[in-house]
Order: C-alpha cells, then structure tokens, then sequence
C-alpha cells in the first residue's frame, strides 16, 4: 500500500507574533538548529520507509517560500528521486478542503487504496523510531477501511488541545479543550489521550466518508479541482485551486466534519515526543535553561533575572531586575509578555489586523518567488530597500504610476529594461526607472544580485504595480 505523507501548511500562528506573520507564519519558523518546522514535517515524512513522494496543501503566496525550503535540505534525505507534489489553496478554507482536495488528488494519482498520512506543518515531533512505528500501526488499521487518528499519551493536563476517549485502538468520543479541572481528572484517569491532528487514511476511505458526512464540502471541492489549472515537471506536479470555485467550498474542519461523525474511527496511542509548540513559553521550553532558569537565542545582558526566554538574533537585550518574561526582538516590532500569559500573544496579533498594520503580514524582509527584499527606511515620499535576487531570478516586466525608483547595484551583476532598452548594470553603477516605464530586473549571473532601490512618489504602496509578463503566474 502506497503511503503519501500530506503536510498541511498554513495559518498564520498568532500566538507566535512577532516572528510568525501571515506571510510568514509558524512552519517557517527556524528551531535552534537552523531547521524549521516546516522543514522537519517534510523529512519526518519523506524519510519513512518506501515513501518516494510528498504532497503539500498551502496558500499560493507561500509556494516558492516552500519549495526553498525543501529544496534546502533535500540533501539531508538519503534518498533519490523524491517527488514533490503541490496544491494551492488562493485563501484558506480550514483543514477539510484542505485533505478532501488531497484524498481526491492521490485517488486520481495512485488510486483509491493509497494511503495519505495527514501531517501538521508547525508540530514537532523528537522521537523519529516511535513516529515511525506509529505509522506502521496506522497503516494496518487505515488498511481495515479504518479513519485513524494519532493520540499522544497526556503527562500534563493541558487545557489547550482536544482529548480523545479511548480504548485501545477504540475511540469512544472526541472531547473539546476542557478547563484545567476536567483536563486533570482525564489525565488521572488513564483513559484519554491528548488529539494530535495527524491522520492515516485510504483516500477511498475519506471520501466516501465525506461523502456521507460533509458532502457538500466534498462536491465543491471536487468541482473546484475539476477548474483547477495543473503543472507538471520532472520530480514536480502542483495543482493551483481556482479562486471563485475555491470560495463555494463551506469552511470547516476535519474534526468536526467528519471525524466525530464517523462510526469507522480508530486511535493509535503514542508517546512520539509530540509538541504543536503552541505558544513562546512552548518554543522557549526546547532552549536549554541556565542556572537561573533563562533561556537565550541570540545575545542579551542579564543582572538579576530569572526565568525568562528571550529571543534576539540581530541585537543585544539588556535585562534588569525581571523574571517570568517573554522578550522577542524583530528588526521591526518587539514583544514583551508574562511567561504564564504567553497564549494571550493572539490578541496583539489580532488587534493589528484590525488596525490594517503590515507589522501583523510581512516582515521589513519580504520573501518573494525571485529572492528577498528589505525595507532599509520610509518616509512620506521615499521608500529605501535592499533587493537580492537570486542567481538566474528575474522580476516580472512590469510598471509603477505613482512612483520612481533609482537602483544602485552593490554585488553581482543586474540586466535591466528600462523603457526601450536594455542594458547590464555592474557593481557600483545605477539606474533610473522613471513612473510609467515598464521595467524589468533579471540576475544573469551565477552569484546573487543584490543592490539598494529608492523609490520615491506620491504613493509607495506594494499594489502600485501592473505586471505585463510574470515567470511566476501572478497577476
């Protein structure tokens, strides 16, 4: 039975502000060993035995962000022709869209006894031989018509996850995150277990389950697939969801639409090192402690503290006098909180959303299909980034209305159209791209471009853009 790990990778995980942004959110968060999450759900999966392909469920502005990230250690798995397959939701639809546009791609694929393993993009997991013979144990039940979930055996009562009931591999119900009374009373008792959100499936299994429990969500998304455009190459498949058909799929859950419906639900209890790393007091926890309980990333200058995790990669943190703090520093925000009120992180998130703040979207660096860009400084006309772009990388041919912009090449070698022409632009020279001209910027070379742009104009905003020719499909 063919075995395809599924990652789900989205959210915008507030409660990990400032490093987690919706365009940056928590799976691409970097652990204290230079991977991200991310990064270790995709070789978690892809290093289970006999697995040869990987499919990823994401938002499309996080596509090429993704691809890099795998690509980066695709040399760590030991294993040759690994392919990498793709769908791309336009905007999020929660977790069942998500595995019924996957049941129905792998169906289509490998056929309706292949077996998806559902895993989330953000969790970590320390214990790879466990995980490994969870699967196995999955497999065989996921062979038996079954739905499995994975449940990790409790050792605190948390308040923050869903608990399953069970008995063996019987599920008797799934319960909601309960207060911290009821939380200890199920640990006490032995028989609950907490719900990781990781799954074992036949693909013809989840579909004729969610065509008796939630088929309206299953019809819209299978319309939906049936519009969408779909890519291949050499190691490489991606399906891009089309947007309108997308947005008549109703939004919900995996848990809820099915799988506290099904009678063909099974568990396999684990104890595989799971964490969903579900807060900074969380994150913090996987950073060894000095002997006054902090825990440090980066570099910081302590007198009288204790127990407090702070987290600064670009500047030094002076602390005086304080204890039980969370300290993260960003180039562009700064958040300081109470240890115990870590998951509260969300509402800071949230009010920036209201407000319409970049701060919660994007980082000052910017990721994009062709490399990286930086704001450097802004004011009310004039706008200063560092741009690199990646060797053989080329922007779109494109034109601003409101806005000018100088470049000035630092490293590396520039072709730019300008208007007319077109001309190569070395290190230490600059161009001027006047508002109205189309443009284009492309790295010729082998090393990356990188080169400091001015813009200034009336209007500097990132949608004072019109594309005529894109490599990368955007509009």
């Amino acid at each position: 039975m063919k075995l395809i790990p599924t990652i789900l990778c989205g959210g915008a995980g507030s409660r990990l502000w400032p490093v987690s942004r919706e365009l940056h959110p928590k799976p691409f968060i970097r652990l204290a060993d230079g991977q991200s999450l991310l990064q270790k759900a995709w070789l978690r999966g892809a290093m289970l035995p006999g697995v040869i392909e990987t499919l990823t469920v994401t938002n499309r502005e996080l596509f090429f962000k993704t691809e890099d990230e795998y690509r980066e250690v695709t040399p760590v798995l030991a294993k040759q022709g690994m392919v990498n397959r793709f769908i791309l939701e336009p905007f999020g639809r929660n977790t069942a869209p998500a595995i019924a546009a996957a049941a129905l791609q792998v169906a289509a694929t490998h056929g309706e006894d292949a077996c998806l393993l559902v895993l989330a993009a953000d969790h970590l997991i320390a214990d790879q031989p466990a995980f490994e013979k969870a699967v196995a144990r999955a497999m065989e039940l996921a062979a038996q018509d079954k739905l499995v979930t994975f449940g990790i055996k409790p050792d605190t009562p948390e308040t923050g996850f869903g608990y399953i009931e069970y008995d063996g591999n019987s599920v008797k119900r799934f319960v909601e995150k309960p207060n911290l009374e009821k939380a200890r009373e199920y640990v006490a008792s032995g028989r609950y277990l907490w719900n990781s959100g990781m799954f074992c499936f036949q693909a013809g299994t989840i579909l004729q389950e969610m065509q008796q429990h939630c088929p309206a969500i299953l019809e819209a998304t299978r319309a939906c697939m049936a519009q969408s455009r779909l890519s291949e190459g050499k190691g490489f498949s991606q399906i891009e969801l089309e947007a309108k058909a997308f947005k008549q799929v109703p939004d919900d859950s995996i848990d809820y639409a099915v799988m506290e419906k099904s009678a063909k639900v099974a568990v396999v209890p684990c104890n595989i090192g799971w964490s969903d790393i579900g807060s900074w007091a969380a994150l913090g926890d996987l950073t060894a402690a000095d002997s006054d309980g902090n825990r440090i990333e980066g570099e910081a200058i302590l007198h009288d503290v204790s127990n407090c995790y702070i987290q600064s990669n670009q500047r030094i943190v002076g602390a005086v006098g304080v204890k039980d703090l969370v300290i993260i520093d960003t180039p562009d925000a700064v958040l300081v909180a109470d240890r115990s009120r870590a998951q509260d992180v969300k509402h800071i998130f949230a009010r920036l959303k209201a407000a319409g703040h970049e701060a919660h979207r994007l980082h000052s660096t910017v990721h994009r299909p062709w490399g990286t860009y930086t704001i450097l400084e802004g004011g009310s006309r004039f706008k200063i980034k560092r741009i690199e772009v990646k060797p053989g990388a080329s922007l779109s041919l494109q034109m601003h209305h409101h806005r000018s912009e100088h470049w000035i090449v630092v490293s590396g070698m520039a072709r730019v159209v300008n208007g007319t022409q077109e001309l190569f632009v070395n290190t230490n020279e600059s161009t001027y791209i006047p508002a109205g001209h189309k443009h284009r910027l492309e790295n010729p070379g082998l090393l990356p471009l990188v080169m400091i742009e001015v813009q200034s104009g009336e209007y500097l905003g990132e949608d004072d853009i019109v594309r005529f020719e894109d490599v990368y499909g955007r509009e």
